[in-house]
């Protein structure tokens, strides 16, 4: 085959084009990002939060994977097992890669677009000496006759190109970069409140199955105390109003149970839920009691500056008002010229078989400049809109570092009180236990009522209640310390 050659000429005049857009497209307008506005800095560069208890406390970085802590590997089991299988946590990982291709849709737009084509027409023309005599002609040449078929084969390649010679694609891409890292940290935000949450749905059937355990237990306990009386009765020792009494008290025990059942099982429920199961599908791996897990003995709270950086919602909202910004520049080279250029290059040829030959060739290229002059104030309402979503982008940011210290502070306020409440309440508990304990040595020497005793044990009973549930709501505040710091997501995800 005969090598193509082009004009020295048409190669200049190319390059020289080139070079141009290249140099026009070192411009790109609309404002640069400058970063996110300084949030409450004197909040930021404390060493510690405004509300962090004085004890119970340390002052270090905590890890990602806080709930290791428990040192419960059936939590650690549910956990994995939510990241694994949790329908929204795949819908996130879903829009993480919707937006990854919205970005690489974007920087397609920065290049060229080739397409190639082939033919292989085949006509006929008209038969003009039948047209002649139709409308009245006659003589020899004055009309000519149809011609055979003609066939002939065509192939080339077309080619555009939009030269950005504003940066308005580069904008473009810019923005829908930061907004696929947005989503990545709307995915790891997502994260932390699926590991709380699955975690606190853990404590709260923990809690439950272990308040049950003991109504259950102190309504066996009274009933055994019914039966005696009732026995007591028969033999003429104890009056109906002991057997009332004592019925009373039974019943209003047992009527704890049933709530505290049905709370067993919604829990059950949620967290099968949470890790992608149907409801019923843990009952058999969670429905025997356990203990809560142990707290920790000090909790690790980093500085407010850290929080800040690995919060996910920050972060996003941060890319979020990165992206924002260079929408006003996408906007705004709308105002300038837009230089496309066009270009063909084709083979024509009655025979395939000389259809790449040199004398064959033909090419065309067309630089098409478009300035769209007068759109009657549209592209300015374009650039005032993304300015105004700019300005809100800012606002949610300042709104979402704000919340994030409140979150902590108050959950680091929480931590701490209740940490005091707890003690408080197993005090009570062992008082309540002393107390029952004398109260039924006096009762059976005869020297105290069945009054005081009754009370005794209601007070018992309501005691360790009180102490399980400041155990676990100590444990939850403890959870809710983890994610107002942003623990609890994985710098993997996708």
């Amino acid at each position: 085959m005969t090598a193509i050659r082009f004009p020295q000429s048409a190669l200049q005049s190319a390059f020289t084009a080139l070079a141009a857009a290249c140099a026009l497209a070192a411009c790109t307008v609309g404002p640069d990002y400058r970063g996110a506005p300084a949030v409450a800095p004197e909040a930021a560069s404390a060493a510690s939060f405004v509300r962090t208890p004085a004890k119970g406390v340390t002052p270090t970085r905590a890890p990602s994977e806080w709930w290791l802590s428990f040192d419960d590997p059936q939590l650690n089991a549910l956990i994995a097992a939510a990241f694994e299988h949790n329908p929204d946590l795949r819908a996130a990982q879903a829009r993480l890669r919707e937006s990854r291709a919205q970005l690489q849709q974007q920087r397609g737009a920065e290049m060229p677009k080739i397409s190639a084509s082939a033919a292989a027409p085949r006509m006929r023309e008209p038969d003009l000496s039948t047209f002649s005599q139709s409308n009245g002609s006659s003589g020899s040449g004055s009309g000519s006759s149809g011609r055979g078929p003609l066939q002939f084969y065509t192939a080339g390649f077309d080619a555009s190109w939009e030269i950005d010679l504003f940066g308005g694609t580069r904008r473009a891409v810019e923005a829908a970069s930061d907004e696929a890292d947005a989503v990545q940290a709307d995915l790891a935000d997502a994260q932390v409140s699926l590991a709380a949450e699955v975690a606190q749905a853990y404590i709260d059937l923990r809690d439950q199955q272990q308040r049950l355990l003991i109504a259950q237990r102190t309504a066996e306990l009274q009933q055994q105390s019914l039966t005696l009386t009732e026995q007591r009765r028969a033999g003429g020792t104890a009056a109906d109003v002991d057997v009332e009494r004592l019925t009373t008290q039974v019943e209003t025990t047992r009527s704890t149970i049933t709530p505290l059942a049905s709370q067993v099982e919604i829990s059950l429920d949620q967290l099968a839920v949470l890790t992608g199961k149907a409801p019923g599908a843990l009952d058999a791996e969670l429905s025997a009691p356990r203990a809560l897990p142990a707290l920790p003995a000090s909790v690790p709270v980093s500085d407010p500056a850290t929080m800040f950086a690995q919060r996910p919602d920050i972060r996003a909202a941060e890319r979020r008002l990165a992206s924002s910004n260079a929408q006003i520049g996408e906007h705004v080279a709308d105002f300038l010229p837009k230089l496309t250029l066009f270009g063909d290059l084709g083979f024509t040829a009655a025979d395939p078989g000389h259809l790449l030959r040199k004398n064959n060739f033909s090419w065309v290229g067309v630089p098409y400049l478009q300035w769209n002059l007068f759109d009657f104030g549209r592209t300015l309402g374009a650039v005032h809109g993304a300015e105004a979503s700019r300005d809100e982008a800012e606002a949610r940011y300042e709104k979402t570092v704000l919340g994030a210290l409140q979150d902590a502070n108050g959950a680091l306020s929480r931590y701490g009180y209740q940490r005091e409440h707890l003690v408080t309440l197993q005090k009570v508990q062992s008082s309540a236990q002393r107390s029952a304990v004398l109260m039924r040595q006096r009762y059976r020497a005869g020297t105290s009522t069945l009054v005081d005793l009754l009370d005794t044990q209601r007070a018992e009973f309501l005691a360790q209640q009180d102490v399980i549930s400041g155990q676990a709501e100590l444990l939850k505040d403890f959870i809710s310390i983890q994610k107002s710091l942003g623990l609890g997501w994985r710098s993997n995800a996708s």
